[in-house]
């Protein structure tokens, strides 16, 4: 099953969907609509259940150059013609929010997101690949928090997910300088887990993982990317707390028992996918 959309190709297959971005002429630069586009494929994945892992690539030359400058040349600029200056900042605060959530998408849905990436992964592509669970890259992949080199910040969430994923001080060296980081030293640095000679044998290998993971129990896999995201973000304390009450709830004994049966007889699992969401809570 595949699906186009203006900016991204998606498929699903043996319950790995994967995301593509399809713009390679003009290296898949993130235009309005992709802001829009991606969260939507996501949620609706997530919500609707449809695969149990996501495997985020790109196409062509560069996996992503960051924002169109399209939008930077807008007559009325990011935040808009706006004369009381107070009201203009207000304004920016609350519109940044969505693009946020764009790769907040990520971070939020029940099932693990890799991403692979090839060529240059500059400006809001570190802040989208930095909300997926890992990474892969090619040997000619390179990060660069390119925003700075343009005389912003970086806003939609490259500083507070990288500060978890590398050491502090190289996090710093590349925000205040805009250079490039080679996939191989940030191997090194724990941001991506392994480096691959050719965009084909790195995504052959996610595949492999992709379906790996969807051979485990769902209720298991969401409950272990609940339990990692909230243990980054709270004390040891709390985070073990969590995870009792995570068991005491959702611990099932059919799943085991399947886990069990299935190796005992030497045959694959078969587990319930999760549950679609409800359009409305009540």
């Amino acid at each position: 099953m595949s699906t186009q959309h203006t900016c991204f190709d998606v498929s699903i297959d043996q319950r790995v969907a994967h995301i593509r971005l399809s713009r390679p002429e003009q290296f898949n630069t993130f235009t309005p609509e992709a802001w829009v586009e991606l969260p939507t494929i996501v949620r609706d994945i997530d919500r609707n259940a449809k695969a149990r892992c996501i495997i985020l690539s790109s196409t062509g030359k560069h996996f992503t150059a960051g924002m169109d400058l399209a939008v930077f040349a807008r007559p009325d600029g990011i935040v808009g013609a706006v004369d009381d200056p107070h009201l203009r900042a207000e304004r920016f605060r609350a519109d940044l929010r969505p693009l946020q959530d764009s790769f907040n998408c990520l971070e939020q849905a029940r099932m693990p997101v890799i991403a692979c990436i090839q060529g240059g992964c500059i400006g809001a592509g570190v802040d989208m690949v930095s909300a997926c669970d890992f990474r892969f890259a090619t040997k000619d992949a390179f990060f660069c928090i390119q925003e700075i080199n343009i005389g912003m910040t970086a806003d939609v969430g490259t500083f507070p997910r990288l500060t978890k994923l590398m050491p502090d001080g190289w996090v710093r060296q590349i925000a205040y300088t805009g250079e490039r980081l080679p996939a191989q030293k940030a191997k090194e640095l724990g941001l991506i887990n392994e480096v691959f000679d050719t965009q084909p044998a790195m995504l052959e290998h996610a595949t492999t993982i992709a379906r790996e993971i969807a051979t485990k129990s769902p209720l298991a896999v969401t409950g272990s990317k609940a339990m990692i995201n909230y243990a980054r973000d709270h004390t040891t304390a709390d985070a073990l707390d969590y995870i009792g009450v995570w068991n005491a709830a959702m611990l099932s004994g059919a799943h085991m028992r399947e886990a069990f049966t299935a190796k005992a007889e030497k045959r694959d699992t078969n587990f319930p996918d999760l549950l679609p969401l409800k359009d409305k809570p009540l």
